[in-house]
């Protein structure tokens, strides 16, 4: 016989395993605020999804869950609004920005079979713990991730909260340590204090360290109210008698039932089902491209399920019906517009099937083998050019070889560097160069290729123009689908033709271990170059139908394409900086951080690393007790804009911005841009990207030169560094005047907007007039900025919120202020207003060249209550009309003006774009010449209905441009 004490344990369904109770709408908010504005190719709002997945991956891969719940809120009142219908009255509505998102969640949580749970009548809360409660009594661990505190009465020694922010397990200890009560107290104390959250009465007077000593006293609520009489506080000893029936209606609101009925087997919540296509398709419709990688890892984990929904449990969620052909942007619209936004057309459906790749790839290895080559170019009249270098920067790189392709299933590569083995194998440079010029500067024959400005600029170097470039792959796929987070070759490949292109990472490896292009085995380097020209010829055919279909032919052909020859004109040429006034700005610049320094330490007291997060943030909230305003997952935010609203607080703060302002200049642009001084032409040669900005601004990058401020002194001092690079010649900038304002006149046809621009009025001032209702020479300039930031605000649909903070007035302020705005110009609503439901119609906006941008998640104008509140897609579908138009009508100027100053033999030159400013230089003797073709050409650019203004400026280095009359 077996001693009693001495038996095995009986078995327990959950035998000692952890099961992760997802409170979910208590998390979607908490990475909604703490994730940055994020939108999918198609404008669709997804940085909560991509929080939220992020964690669910982190449950699965870092904690090694096995098995997980998700429990939502139900939309219908609960039986807590019928006890108390005041409950939670003070509740915001949800942001509709982040409305949208919660079905695309629900579908991503469906896809990794996670079991999602949303009783009628119920709170997520109460799903919380009952299941809690089920896995104690199961034989389980229960993790309840949530901040919530009336969870904190679950607490036991199964049951534990987990903050994921934060990691952080919340249990009796800790809940000792913050409220000074047991688990078994949290109700009681809640019942008292009351929560102004959800409007839960409470009993006045009584806060949480009077709760905490009553309790301490009296164990109980009723201990606490049966021994009013001896509580000190006359107020506070009435407040607890008049107020019982409150406080036991309050323990009745707090109290979370764990006893719901609902059928649960836990079989049907264990992790491992995931539908990975499903997956990879929600990571690709949102532009999710590292989870979508892990993802993938996801599929060696655990064989995908037939369907992630179980049937051991009832759920008010439904799962997402959809065929295989419906793209899964339509399932995003939001239960709002759901019913009649149109989805746009674009490859957010499933990736396209990988057909068999058949190819032959070749070496070149003979120049009587390339001359028979070349003469089947010519035949053909087309050809896909690369170029493999030595630097992704073009002005930096050296020719490795070329790859070319004419004909399907057939690439060559051309090797001119190779390892010192092979360098044997490799043909004479600049034989290759006499034999290839011919076909490569006959515009005749049509060059196509993946980024060809890229290449344009690397062969110009080595003293070849190419001509013809008629098709560039990296372009008609930014058109047709601008939202992608990118247009890569790789990407295109994946997404067009099914087809997995060798990585360069295979070839050249990362890190300290990796080596040059020229130092790649010729083998491995003609397939993976050969590849680079097929793969563009096999986009060609998909590529250019689309364009047709989507309207975008004249966009692409007009305007797209003849501005790459002029930014690989640019990027060739680059600007003049001096190095000598850069290393005096750097000496200036670190005296300035070094005293700015000295003064936090003389206002802290103390010296301190003012780089480090985790002192600042102490220093901030700990020792000065400074209130948090935003959250991260890492802690307390301590952004630009936070510390702008603690620097009206404490000193502090305010020198901490200065501080990192020219920390920020100095190495970005001061020590940077000293290293990145071609040592030839002694310029700096930017890359202008057409394909990032998804409205069709043009992106600089390497080294980005578009940010240096324009206001600051310490932006001019950098721009000063920036000069003619010819002795004796002089710096130009001709700038559009107030472009996107006029453009919105254009569009509103706004009458009292398009007579002042056709008056040459300050429009500034004449919304301050007309707002305030006062005389123009009767506005101040505390008016005339107030107008300027409600004219430019308008925009990007500033809400009366986003207004009052960069004015520092009331909302109500400036919500009446933005309605007066409208008041004097109706035209601008209605344009807006038409704009919200075209794009709701049709599912994407459309620019004045014809640029088309998909945005979902519009609402109905009509149906929405507050009309000045923009949701993302809202903002995104007007600022795209506008600022996109903006964008065609410089990028047409530049092309305008880079034909003339050919046509007219002028020795200026065209150096950069900058937003709404072209920068030339020029010999002083043209100056007139060159301002009345500048002028010129970008006034005619397009033509709109209010006349565009072009502001020109001269002078000896960027900085010290001034006015230039007529």
């Amino acid at each position: 016989m077996v001693d009693a004490a001495e038996a095995p344990e009986p078995e327990t369904p959950l035998g000692d395993s952890t099961v992760y109770v997802i409170d979910a709408h208590s998390l979607i908010y908490q990475v909604f605020h703490a994730m940055p504005e994020m939108t999918s190719p198609s404008g669709q709002p997804v940085g909560a999804v991509q929080g939220f997945v992020r964690d669910m991956l982190d449950l699965i891969e870092n904690r090694s869950a096995e098995y997980i719940v998700a429990a939502f809120d139900h939309p219908s009142p609960t039986f807590r609004h019928t006890m108390y219908e005041n409950y939670k009255v003070h509740r915001d509505e949800m942001p509709g920005d982040l409305q949208s998102q919660i079905p695309i969640i629900q579908q991503f949580l469906d896809a990794l079979g996670i079991t999602q749970l949303s009783i009628p009548g119920f709170e997520a809360d109460d799903i919380l713990a009952t299941l809690a409660k089920r896995v104690a009594s199961d034989g389980g661990r229960c993790l309840v991730v949530t901040s919530d505190k009336d969870c904190r009465q679950l607490i036991n020694d199964r049951v534990q909260m987990l903050n994921l922010r934060k990691n952080e397990i919340f249990d009796d200890v800790a809940l000792m340590a913050t409220w000074g009560i047991r688990p078994d107290q949290v109700v009681d104390f809640q019942s008292l204090v009351g929560d102004s959250v959800d409007n839960v009465p409470g009993v006045p007077l009584i806060g949480p360290k009077i709760a905490q000593e009553l309790l301490a006293k009296y164990e109980t609520l009723e201990g606490v109210l049966d021994n009013a009489d001896q509580v000190s506080g006359a107020k506070r000893k009435e407040n607890l008698k008049n107020f019982r029936d409150q406080a036991f209606l309050s323990r009745d609101l707090v109290r979370l039932k764990n006893d719901m009925e609902f059928d649960l087997d836990w079989s049907s919540v264990r992790v491992g089902r995931y539908q990975i296509e499903m997956l990879m398709e929600l990571c690709r419709a949102c532009g999710f491209r590292q989870l979508l990688t892990r993802i993938e890892k996801l599929a060696k984990r655990g064989a995908p399920a037939k369907s992630s929904r179980s049937t051991g449990y009832s759920s008010s969620i439904p799962a997402p019906q959809r065929d295989r052909d419906t793209p899964p942007d339509e399932l995003y619209a939001g239960t709002e517009a759901a019913d009649s936004q149109t989805s746009p057309s674009g490859s957010l459906g499933p990736q396209v099937a990988a057909a068999p790749w058949e190819a032959t790839y070749r070496r070149v290895e003979s120049l009587d083998q390339l001359r028979t080559i070349i003469d089947e170019i010519k035949a053909a009249g087309s050809l896909v050019i690369d170029t493999e270098t030595t630097s992704v920067q073009p002005r930096w790189a050296e020719i490795v070889g070329y790859s070319f392709c004419y004909r399907d299933g057939e690439a060559w590569y051309l090797p001119i560097r190779a390892p010192e083995n092979e360098q044997a194998l490799c043909l004479d440079a600049t034989a290759v160069a006499d034999l290839f010029r011919p076909v490569l500067e006959d515009p005749a024959i049509a060059k196509v290729g993946q980024n060809i400005k890229y290449d344009m600029v690397v062969l110009r170097s080595a003293g070849i123009e190419l001509r013809g470039a008629a098709f560039d792959t990296m372009v008609a796929d930014y058109l047709i689908d601008p939202g992608e987070r990118s247009h890569n070759l790789d990407e295109l490949a994946r997404r067009h033709l099914g087809h997995q292109n060798i990585e360069i990472e295979s070839l050249i490896g990362t890190g300290k271990k990796q080596i040059r292009m020229d130092q790649v085995p010729l083998a491995a380097i003609t397939d993976y170059a050969a590849e680079d020209a097929l793969v563009p010829y096999r986009l060609l055919p998909i590529l250019e139908p689309r364009l047709e279909q989507d309207g975008l032919v004249p966009l692409f052909r007009d305007l797209e394409m003849p501005l790459v020859e002029v930014l690989a004109e640019l990027e060739h040429r680059g600007i003049k900086v001096d190095r000598a006034r850069l290393v005096e700005l750097s000496t200036d610049f670190s005296t300035k951080i070094t005293a700015l320094e000295n003064e936090i330490y003389a206002i802290n007291h103390g010296e301190f690393n003012i780089d480090s997060r985790l002192q600042l943030a102490k220093l901030l909230f700990e020792d000065l007790k400074l209130p948090i305003l935003k959250k991260t997952k890492t802690g307390p935010s301590m952004d630009a804009e936070v510390l702008e609203d603690l620097a009206r607080l404490h000193e502090l703060p305010k020198k901490v911005l200065e501080y990192r302002h020219l920390a920020k200049l100095r190495s970005t642009y001061v020590d940077s841009l000293q290293e990145l001084i071609h040592p030839v032409t002694g310029r700096v040669h930017t890359s202008l990207k057409q394909d990032v900005a998804a409205t069709g601004r043009l992106s600089s990058q390497d080294p980005n030169l578009q940010n240096i401020p324009v206001r600051t002194a310490e932006g001019r001092a950098i721009r000063s560094a920036f000069q003619p690079g010819i002795e004796g010649w002089k710096l130009m900038a001709a700038d559009y005047s107030q472009i996107e304002l006029r453009v919105l006149a254009h569009f509103s046809g706004d009458a009292a907007l398009a007579e002042a621009f056709a008056s040459d009025r300050d429009i500034h001032t004449q919304v301050a007039s007309q707002v305030y209702e006062v005389a123009p020479g009767d506005v101040t300039p505390e008016m005339r900025r107030s107008a300027k930031a409600i004219n430019f605000g308008v925009i990007y649909g500033q809400s009366p919120f986003g207004l009052a903070r960069s004015l520092g007035i009331e909302n109500d302020e400036a919500a009446a202020f933005i309605s007066a705005y409208f008041a004097q110009y109706p035209g601008v609503d209605d344009f807006m207003r038409e704009t919200l439901i075209g794009c709701r119609k049709q599912g994407y906006v459309t620019t004045i060249a014809g640029r088309r941008r998909p945005v979902t998640g519009v609402r109905d104008p009509h149906a929405v209550n507050d009309k000045r509140q923009r949701t993302l897609p809202e903002r995104i579908a007007i600022n795209t009309v506008i600022q996109g138009s903006a964008a065609d009508i410089i990028k047409r100027a530049m092309i305008t003006v880079h034909r003339r100053l050919k046509e007219e033999k002028l020795q200026a030159r065209m150096l950069l774009q900058i937003h709404d400013e072209l920068l030339f230089e020029f010999p002083p003797e043209e100056q007139g010449q060159l301002r009345d073709l500048v002028v010129e050409s970008m006034s005619t650019a397009e033509k709109i209905s209010v006349p565009l203004k072009i502001d020109v400026k001269t002078g000896l280095n960027w900085a010290d441009c001034e006015p230039l009359g007529k």
